[in-house]
């Protein structure tokens, strides 16, 4: 169910007082004016004029914003960062109220969503920068050791699945926290897959390829589930929120789900519905991510598992009909 989104709070104070530009510096045209100053027809005339530029000053100022947020809205990760740090000053109250009424005006739920979306990203990077300019910022390996970190034995030991059931649920928050700090980038991801190529070269460590394939599996399904299309206006699409539900599982559930989901099983979704709207999912994630990234195909391998996995199913199930 998608929620919205609230531009003006956060637990961790997003919008310090030190980042709101203080626009009224107390003067009109250069020229600083008191109750006193002028009378009769001149002091109506100064209120025209005054009224004027402020309306002039207040037109200026939303331009220069919506022209930063379609900057915002079309970068990609790299340019982004480097936007958000070149304008940091810009994300004061007025930024987000207008972020909000563009949000609130959309003429489509996608265009909607992707407001929403490009907000929480904003307010993540601005968290970061407010709150860490000062901290090292660590590798792409450091977070990758982070991550992996409760699912390595004391002696750095690779067993796989974990001994400790819950140390891959350990290794799922810490990955959804490096997540919300901005941390997964492409850096992050091109680090694992490098590692995870490696440990398929070498072919003795299948424990660490498990674990590496598990991360990519892990972030796939958070980024994917930020943005649902299982509902349109007070409808429900069964076939999306079925396709969600298989996408925020883990992949060791998938079979027990389609066949519980797929009307070949005991479900009442048909493969055309899930076939259909896995074409669809992979059709938005190839216009919102940019192309060849290692995000682009991670989410696409990630989407295009789930429709491996269910014709194989299919087919099993029919065969054995």
């Amino acid at each position: 169910m998608a929620t919205g989104i609230c531009f003006f709070h956060s637990t961790s104070s997003l919008h310090p007082l030190f980042l709101y530009r203080r626009w009224n510096n107390g003067k009109i045209g250069g020229t600083k004016f008191t109750s006193l100053n002028f009378v009769g027809w001149k002091q109506r005339t100064t209120l025209i004029c005054a009224v004027g530029n402020d309306a002039e000053k207040s037109f200026k100022k939303t331009v220069e914003v919506d022209r930063l947020i379609d900057m915002l809205r079309d970068a990609d990760d790299k340019e982004l960062q480097k936007l958000v740090v070149e304008n940091v000053l810009a994300f004061n109250e007025g930024f987000w109220i207008r972020l909000a009424a563009r949000t609130e005006t959309c003429k489509s739920e996608d265009d909607k969503k992707d407001y929403e979306e490009l907000a929480a990203i904003l307010m993540s990077v601005v968290d970061r920068l407010v709150h860490k300019t000062k901290e090292k910022i660590e590798s792409a390996t450091d977070v990758l050791k982070a991550i992996l970190r409760p699912v390595i034995e004391e002696e750095e030991e690779i067993h796989w699945p974990p001994r400790n059931p819950k140390a891959l649920i350990l290794m799922q928050t810490e990955l959804h926290q490096r997540e919300q700090e901005g941390c997964l980038d492409e850096g992050f991801l091109s680090e694992v897959n490098a590692q995870l190529r490696q440990a398929k070269e070498d072919g003795d460590k299948p424990g660490l390829e498990a674990m590496l394939q598990k991360v990519l599996q892990l972030y796939a399904s958070r980024v994917l589930s930020k943005r649902s299309y299982a509902k349109k206006g007070n409808e429900v699409l069964k076939a999306e929120q079925f396709l969600e539900t298989l996408i925020q599982a883990p992949e060791t559930e998938w079979n027990k789900l389609l066949i519980n989901g797929l009307n070949v099983g005991k479900g009442d979704i048909s493969t055309e519905e899930l076939f259909g709207v896995v074409k669809k999912r992979i059709e938005r994630i190839l216009i919102r991510t940019e192309g060849g990234s290692y995000q682009q195909r991670i989410l696409t391998e990630y989407v295009k598992g789930i429709l491996a996995r269910a014709v194989d199913l299919v087919n099993a199930l029919q065969a054995g009909t």
